[in-house]
């Protein structure tokens, strides 16, 4: 283990990805019991995400999640990854982190995106538009203002008992995300979508941007994305074909689905049109995985080219046993500890 993987913070996201022949409601117990499997493999924090009218993905209310994540579990910190800012008045979403935040004093993270739904309809049922998400600099500040008691555009109007907490807040870098969060002072959670060399020119740019806030005094970094660690190079690989499926079939179909079975992604796979195919294959690019030696060596060359903070993984898979054993033999090549620590004693993050 390299210097600097061995000083990195790595935390989890989890999607709550519903699987083919389970129902939604087993999707978001699954989420909760990864949870605590996290914690106990020592990770640093655990996020959940927010989908609306997606068949695949269960998690809409990503607050609500959060409270049974963080109800179920004791030292990891909860959080999202992230709530749609633009889906949700700011008052509405001061006040449930809020809740969450005395109920968990000291474990709770406000990860926080500007997308909208995903099709018309559901940005009509949410009552939003895609020009929404334009405002996403004034609503964040709207939002970090009714925790300082600053906020200025409902004059008298506070957020109980959000007031006066100081909750971590981060950015997700969709659209504009990164300099939103440079301008902001916050976080930044952002991963390689259109490229690695895209996504570390948007990080040079996040720091030379960067203004010091009550919020952050530096920039900070997360990077995120899949990591799939297994026995052997084709096992791991094997591990994230389910996602790379459903990906190439939401951009042919419209609809995000269920992720299938490896025997049924591969009988799909023969059939799969020219279209079909580039969109399976892109779907798999910029992913780590392979047997531990082989993943700390991507992990070292993406976090020292990049200087990331800390690590946030994304890896979905229909196998879920397969999916907790990658999580704990990247747990073991890290040196991962219950409670934050590493094997070395040293705290793998604040």
């Amino acid at each position: 283990m390299s210097p600097v993987t061995a000083t990195t913070p790595f935390s989890v996201l989890d999607r709550s990805r519903t699987r083919r022949g389970q129902d939604a409601a087993q999707a978001l117990r699954d989420t909760v019991r990864l949870g605590g499997q996290i914690e106990e493999l020592g990770y640093h924090r655990f996020w959940v995400s927010e989908h609306h009218g997606v068949p695949g993905i269960a998690g809409s209310a990503p607050t609500v999640l959060a409270a049974a994540v963080a109800a179920a579990t004791s030292t990891i910190r909860v959080g999202t990854g992230g709530v749609m800012l633009p889906n949700h008045r700011p008052l509405v979403v001061a006040e449930q982190f809020g809740v969450l935040e005395s109920l968990f004093p000291g474990r709770v993270d406000m990860g926080l995106g500007r997308s909208v739904g995903f099709t018309d309809g559901i940005r009509r049922a949410l009552g939003r538009d895609k020009s929404d998400a334009d405002d996403f600099p004034g609503q964040l500040a709207e939002l970090l203002g009714y925790f300082t008691g600053t906020q200025t555009v409902h004059p008298q109007v506070h957020a109980q008992p959000a007031e006066g907490l100081r909750i971590p807040a981060f950015v997700l870098a969709t659209g504009s995300g990164a300099q939103v969060a440079a301008e902001a002072g916050l976080p930044l959670v952002i991963a390689p979508v259109r490229g690695e060399d895209a996504m570390l020119r948007a990080v040079e740019a996040y720091r030379d941007s960067f203004r010091p806030s009550g919020w952050g005094e530096r920039p900070y970094v997360v990077l995120s994305g899949a990591v799939a660690v297994a026995a052997t190079t084709e096992e791991a690989r094997r591990l994230l074909l389910p996602e790379a499926r459903a990906t190439a079939y939401a951009r042919t179909h419209g609809v995000f689905p269920p992720l299938a079975p490896l025997d049924s992604v591969l009988a799909d796979a023969a059939a799969m049109t020219g279209r079909e195919r580039s969109l399976f294959e892109e779907a798999q690019r910029g992913q780590l995985y392979g047997t531990e030696e082989e993943v700390a060596v991507g992990l070292e060359k993406l976090l020292a080219s990049s200087g990331a903070d800390e690590y946030l993984v994304t890896t979905s898979g229909y196998d879920r046993g397969a999916l907790l054993d990658s999580y704990r033999r990247l747990a073991l090549l890290l040196g991962l500890r219950p409670g934050g620590q590493r094997s070395d004693g040293a705290f793998q993050g604040s």
